[in-house]
């Protein structure tokens, strides 16, 4: 028998057990809401549609290999959509959701086209100003955008049920929907390409796989994920305006990108959703402090994970053995 049988043996044995883990952790989040106040209900529903938006960067990264500070814009597509068709057609999240999807990943493709030939720090700074410009966008059209007020989302998307528990459940199971997805999508021909042409442009270009295909592929599927987190968002919080979606939420989004170890999963997502959701609330009365404060957060959890085992590490990163 060779080396490598007994380490197989043993993580076809761990496998069912971590599995099994995610499993009870997942009916813990969803026993939750009976147990907790509406605070925390409010708040972890905010972390899941974060952690979903979270997951529009991480994908970019994993796949094209680029950092993108614009998502927060393709959140707001998906967010001012919901909002939109709610205002002037009187349809609820449900029935708008997949529109923002789309809409989302229009918008990343209108982007991704011309600016196919960046990469780099070249393409950082064009994303930094796609994110610049769009609150002044939003304002330039108050008829339709609600201007400096904003829009408001308020219908049920589940008849019945409270608003609260709407709130908490819609966002994790768009959650752990997307996961899914993406989980499925890693086993596809086309994923194999992306990393192919991430790796090696040259030698994915012999096989036929054009880089300009890959960019397209990739701002296409992040941006309509962030349109779904944006979605969320705006179902969870009620409400949307330009000043929910600034530089500084693109900005934030790839800080929880790098917190979730650009993860893939539940797990990972959720790690840099709730850091993004709880840790300006935790920081609300430092003052001055907060900038400082929420830097060193953000330095010991990226340190403090990269010290963990490595296997629990390619867990959380979803590289399970």
């Amino acid at each position: 028998m060779t080396a490598a049988a007994p380490a197989a043996e043993v993580a076809a044995v761990r496998r069912p057990g971590l599995r099994a883990l995610g499993a009870a952790g997942l009916l813990a989040l969803f026993v939750l809401p009976l147990v907790a106040g509406g605070y925390w209900t409010f708040t972890l529903g905010l972390c899941f549609a974060n952690a979903v938006a979270i997951l529009s960067v991480s994908f970019l990264v994993r796949y094209g290999g680029e950092v993108s500070i614009a998502n927060g814009v393709f959140a707001a597509a998906g967010a001012y959509t919901v909002a939109i068709v709610e205002k002037f057609f009187g349809l609820s999240l449900l029935a708008s959701l997949p529109l923002a999807a789309v809409v989302g990943a229009l918008l990343g493709i209108a982007f991704a086209y011309p600016s196919r030939n960046l990469s780099g720090i070249y393409l950082s700074v064009a994303t930094i100003a796609l994110a610049l410009a769009l609150p002044e966008v939003l304002l330039h059209y108050p008829a339709l955008t609600g201007g400096f007020e904003g829009l408001y989302v308020k219908l049920d998307a589940v008849p019945g049920l409270s608003k609260g528990l709407q709130r908490y459940y819609l966002p994790l199971l768009g959650l752990v929907a997307v996961v899914a997805l993406l989980s499925h999508f890693r086993r596809s021909r086309q994923a194999m390409a992306l990393l192919l042409i991430r790796t090696s442009a040259h030698a994915a270009e012999s096989f036929g796989v054009r880089r300009s295909w890959a960019r397209l592929s990739c701002m296409a599927l992040g941006a309509g994920i962030a349109a779904i987190g944006g979605a969320l968002i705006a179902f969870s919080s009620s409400t949307v305006s330009p000043n929910s979606f600034t530089l500084w939420t693109s900005i934030f989004l790839l800080v929880g990108s790098v917190v979730s170890l650009y993860s893939l999963t539940v797990l990972g997502s959720l790690v840099g959703g709730m850091f993004l959701t709880l840790m300006p609330l935790l920081m609300a009365g430092a003052g001055d402090w907060v900038p400082v404060l929420y830097g060193a957060a953000l330095l010991a959890v990226v340190l403090g994970v990269n010290a963990l085992p490595e296997a629990w590490r390619n867990r959380l990163e979803g590289k399970a053995p």
